[in-house]
């Protein structure tokens, strides 16, 4: 699966599962960690949770596993690496905290025509 094909998918089912603030980025350009970032926000950390394991599992159904995961211990931020998509679930706090919309502002935004404003 191409990447941004991955990251879209991924955007469109963390949308559909209430995900707040879904943003992909692109990020090819800027470094060598990853072609896109998928960035969304959970209501609450058992929302959080619940929505990077929705997708860790959707994907290994599809035959996509993370190669690795993070922050299954802390349930503020979790990292799910897909090699060429990276995908950050954060809590409302932790997302504000460490601001990756700003840190990697010169990214691409990708329109994401699924969500309605």
């Amino acid at each position: 699966m191409e990447s941004k094909e991955l990251a879209m998918q991924i955007a469109k089912l963390l949308d559909s599962k209430k995900a707040t603030r879904v943003k992909v980025l692109k990020v090819r350009d800027l470094t060598v960690l990853a072609d896109y970032f998928v960035i969304a926000s959970g209501t609450s950390s058992t929302h959080v949770k619940s929505l990077a394991e929705e997708v860790e599992f959707q994907f290994k159904e599809k035959g996509v596993a993370p190669i690795r995961t993070e922050g299954f211990n802390t349930q503020n931020w979790f990292i799910l690496d897909y090699a060429n998509v990276i995908v950050h679930v954060f809590s409302p706090d932790a997302r504000d905290y460490y601001d990756l919309d700003h840190l990697w502002a010169d990214g691409e935004d990708v329109p994401l025509d699924f969500i309605e404003e």
